[in-house]
């Protein structure tokens, strides 16, 4: 039994040292052991040398985070003695002021070392963006303890690096990252609850309050809620889990900023879908497509005809090239047909004792069945319960997990697919189009496991807001909402329960054709908010009011109103000479020279931190001025 006082060791081994380099020293090693220690009703990973003299500083309180290591320097013949008192009877008495120590739950990811490394080492980064020094197991154990941490966190390795590994707290279940399955809106922590994900009109203030905290407290870590007024240096204060840096030309390019405003917002009038006859013409004898940027202009404009929606979206997303011939074509869909039935026939013919030694499997074929007995559900396509086109949607979302081992399904992905389903009516042709929905227009960074691709853009939409209506980002900001959280939903599923089926068809369309700019879904963002904006004001609405009055939005939003807005921002924008170049990197207007970070003697030299400042009141502006 453990002594009372005493930290209950989980976890112990020797040998682990720091290397480093100080000065000209060849060799700087400090030796010592890692520890996965209980305190605090939480588990703490810790590295303490194993000499302590007596001139070190006692240290009476844990350190919030990992201390800066101060190295002690051994000379090449003494390191056989450092390493043979690796073994020690006592653990000293008293913290040196050279220890490191971090809660497990803060472990943002942890980084081994290649395996032709005569011995291996562990970097463990925290959320914060704080790295450790890498912890070098001379004698070992590096398995053991990652052992050890996995009974208490989930560790994932990352699709892209199978060195690093991403640790999840278990008390959050993110690991799917997605709504339901991170429990966000759980009542307890055995209960799934999907009402985020449910019929909009059903959808409760509750839930969606759960799920802006749940975004405060895990995608967008350490983030003060307010700033003061005076402090323009501050970037993104909403966002500063980021870990964001600010850069001093903001100073220098506030004046500038000040004075600048963007020039008068065009009307713009949408045209007629593109109709079956019009498609014809684009069509060459050979069955090519001709003059594709101006049938892609076309398209952005008035979107498509519903007779040409399953032929013209295997080109859009990428199912078949926009040059290829009918007779092309004709063999690319015989390969694919191929592939896509040998993948459905190796998940279908997995056993059931295959299923129970496979947890990832099992996983995703449980949270599919869920899923899409209440896709769509009130839609005719999908409303009889004997329809097969519930269970091809389950094939296909199953096919693709084939597909794609290291993303899986996420839930969400349900909700892209069933559109597509609807207008192809062919399970081979939509899992297809589904493919290039997902990796070609690149929905799936959406669905990442560390949400880096949600974090960026929540981030942009941000710096977007700031200097499209800083007066409508100055009312947010004061109501603790700047940081948008509430619109997670709407870059998560690109707007799939924000409007009808047939709104959210032409709108899909539309952004497939990537005109006019680059991140146009951003843009449709700001559309919708700059039509609810002076209503909310008016209103005075707060915290609570803002998200229930944006959930009341959904399937109330003329999809036709919505894209010519979002275009006349567009060109509001991208006629404004003075643009910064954080903005225009964002929508796509930055020529090549400021893309490489070359700027030229008449454009706004604004960094990216300044674009905050336009969020300030007139009144504010012109003080400002005055002082400076």
């Amino acid at each position: 039994m453990a002594e009372a006082g005493v930290n209950p060791v989980l976890f112990e081994q020797g040998g682990v040292f720091i290397h480093t380099t100080q000065g000209d020293a060849e060799d700087v090693l400090l030796g010592g052991k890692v520890q996965l220690v209980r305190k605090y009703g939480s588990e703490y990973i810790e590295w303490n040398p194993l000499h302590v003299s007596d001139s070190e500083p006692r240290i009476e309180q844990p350190d919030k985070d990992w201390t800066v290591v101060n190295t002690v320097s051994y000379r090449k013949d003494n390191v056989g003695a450092a390493a043979e008192s690796v073994v020690v009877a006592h653990q000293p008495t008293r913290r040196s002021h050279y220890s490191m120590h971090c809660k497990l739950n803060d472990v943002k990811t942890i980084r081994k070392s290649k395996p032709t490394l005569g011995w291996s080492y562990l970097v463990f980064k925290l959320k914060d963006n704080v790295s450790m020094p890498p912890l070098h197991f001379h004698e070992g154990g590096s398995d053991k303890l990652m052992a050890e941490i996995k009974k208490y966190v989930t560790v994932a390795t990352t699709p892209t690096d199978k060195r690093l590994m991403v640790v999840t707290p278990n008390n959050c279940d993110a690991l799917t990252q997605s709504f339901s399955e991170l429990q966000i809106l759980k009542e307890t922590s055995q209960t799934y609850a999907h009402k985020f994900f449910q019929d909009p009109y059903t959808a409760t203030l509750g839930g969606f309050s759960k799920v802006t905290n749940f975004l405060k407290d895990n995608l967008l870590v350490n983030q003060p809620y307010s700033r003061p007024a005076d402090e323009y240096a501050e970037l993104m204060p909403d966002m500063a889990g980021l870990g964001l840096t600010m850069s001093l030309e903001a100073e220098h390019g506030y004046e500038l900023i000040m004075q600048a405003k963007l020039g008068p917002r065009p009307e713009i009038t949408r045209s007629d879908p593109v109709t079956q006859e019009e498609w014809k013409k684009h069509i060459d004898k050979e069955g090519r497509i001709t003059d594709v940027p101006q049938l892609m202009k076309r398209i952005f404009k008035g979107g498509l005809s519903p007779s040409i929606r399953a032929e013209v979206y295997q080109f859009l997303l990428s199912y078949y090239p926009w040059d290829s011939t009918t007779k092309e074509r004709t063999e690319i869909k015989k390969r694919k047909e191929e592939e896509y039935f040998v993948m459905k026939a190796q998940w279908r013919t997995v056993t059931a004792e295959q299923e129970k030694r496979f947890s990832k499997f099992a996983e995703n074929k449980c949270i599919i069945d869920k899923d899409v007995v209440r896709t769509d559900r009130v839609h005719p396509y999908y409303q009889n319960d004997s329809s097969s086109h519930l269970e091809i949607l389950n094939d296909i979302l199953m096919t693709y997990c084939q597909f794609n081992f290291d993303l899986g399904y996420v839930q969400g992905m349900s909700d892209l697919l069933s559109p597509i389903l609807l207008v192809m009516d062919d399970e081979v042709d939509a899992y297809w189009c589904f493919v290039g929905f997902m990796d070609h227009i690149g929905v799936c960074v959406n669905f990442d496991m560390e949400q880096d691709g949600m974090k960026k853009q929540l981030l942009d939409l941000n710096k977007l807001l700031q200097v499209i209506d800083p007066k409508l980002y100055s009312y947010l900001q004061a109501k603790d909402c700047s940081n948008l959280y509430f619109v997670f939903r709407w870059l998560l599923i690109w707007f799939k329960r924000e409007f009808t089926m047939e709104n959210i068809l032409r709108i899909w369309e539309v952004m497939w054709t990537g005109e006019p700019c680059k991140n146009f879904h951003m843009l449709m963002c700001l559309a919708i908010l700059d039509g609810e904006a002076e209503h909310m004001q008016k209103e005075d609405f707060g915290f609570s009011d803002i998200l229930k009055h944006v959930n009341d939005l959904s399937c109330r939003i003329d999809g036709d109103v919505i894209l010519a807005r979002a275009e006349a921002i567009y060109l509001q924008l991208s006629e404004y000479k003075e643009l910064p170049h954080v903005i225009k990197e964002i929508i796509g207007t930055a020529p090549a020279s400021e893309e490489n970070g070359a700027t030229t003697g008449t454009e706004s030299p604004v960094s990216e931190s300044s674009i905050e400042v336009l969020a300030e009141s007139e009144g504010e502006q012109a003080a400002e001025q005055e002082q400076t």
